[in-house]
């Protein structure tokens, strides 16, 4: 099998040759670290043997601002940081009004699906390629804010609706013209919990949410792409919602909120492959290379029988992963990963 092949056979929730290893977002800082010599983070993965090569959308900044923040073509302001993503201060929309008046980015602008394709130039064929996108929740939160928008799910409901479903229409657009120029798995990062559970109840989730997942989920199968959903977080009282609007993997299933990889494999792994969950808040950083290659094996214990099981960390490689870690994750899950 190539790395495709192994991919799909994964989410498909079938055995492949070895237990796939993928990334969706890796700081470049830790790649060039463990590759120093490689072109960019695609290259570094390729050269490492990931089975998947990505990127997200492209939204370019349109005001730089004299404290170090800066808004993109949301309209969101964003505080910079290290990290690939930044942390968003404040969005446009307040009342009603500003909601019905808000028109997204342009979803067909020539650059809007960033780095695809040249990824696809490069890498199709040979590794999976992988598209990390969103579906409504948390673009609609960067506008809102969190706070009000969780409020206006019971305050202001139909603030609430006209928001995510501008935001979702625009993301539809997105993800089905990444589709089409090449991406083969769509990552959709919506967060929807905390450490300590989800940020809403599994009502408002049913409600306000779910439907809307379940509508991009649909047009991704419906374009030939299979879908994996991410939320960090302790997800158990919505995890049968999520899993019912039918995506093909589940990410990261984060041990940090008090996700086990082995109870939520005899939860759901029977109807979604599981993606995850090398730990990145303290193990990647600041353990040594035995505790990672000991969670990796453990992980692999745990999930990988009878297929339908990728390995990857429990969030991202962020800026204070340590490169030998990284490193040291993905020889032991290639070691150990060999289905007899």
């Amino acid at each position: 099998m190539n790395s495709v092949d192994r991919v799909f056979t994964a989410l498909r929730r079938q055995q492949p040759d070895r237990v796939p290893v993928i990334e969706f977002v890796v700081d470049e800082k830790v790649a060039r670290a463990a590759l120093p010599d490689c072109l960019d983070v695609a290259d570094c993965l390729d050269r490492l043997g990931l089975d998947g090569v990505g990127c997200g959308a492209y939204f370019a900044r349109t005001c730089e601002h004299a404290d170090g923040s800066y808004d993109d073509e949301w309209g969101v302001t964003y505080m910079a940081n290290t990290e690939v993503v930044a942390h968003p201060i404040r969005g446009p929309i307040r009342t009603l009004a500003d909601a019905r008046a808000y028109a997204p980015p342009d979803p067909d602008h020539p650059d809007r699906l960033g780095k695809l394709p040249d990824l696809v130039r490069r890498y199709k064929g040979r590794r999976a390629i992988l598209f990390h996108h969103r579906a409504a929740f948390m673009w609609s939160a960067y506008l809102m804010g969190i706070d009000n928008l969780l409020m206006d799910f019971l305050a202001e409901p139909e603030l609430a609706e006209i928001v995510l479903d501008k935001v979702l229409e625009c993301n539809l657009r997105i993800v089905r013209r990444a589709i089409r120029a090449g991406a083969e798995v769509i990552i959709l990062g919506d967060d929807y919990a905390g450490n300590h559970g989800p940020m809403m109840s599994p009502a408002v989730f049913a409600t306000f949410l779910l439907p809307r997942l379940r509508k991009m989920i649909d047009m991704i199968h419906e374009e030939g792409a299979f879908c994996i959903k991410h939320s960090d977080g302790n997800l158990y009282p919505l995890l049968d919602m999520i899993v019912s609007a039918g995506p093909d993997g589940l990410n990261p299933i984060e041990p940090v909120a008090g996700m086990e990889l082995r109870r939520v494999k005899e939860l759901v792994g029977d109807r979604v492959c599981l993606v995850g969950n090398i730990d990145c808040a303290h193990l990647l950083p600041h353990g040594t290379v035995e505790q990672v290659r000991d969670a990796v094996r453990q992980a692999i214990a745990d999930a990988a029988a009878g297929g339908g099981y990728m390995l990857s960390s429990s969030n991202s490689i962020h800026s204070s992963c340590n490169a030998g870690n990284f490193t040291a994750m993905i020889v032991a899950a290639h070691e150990f990963g060999r289905y007899a």
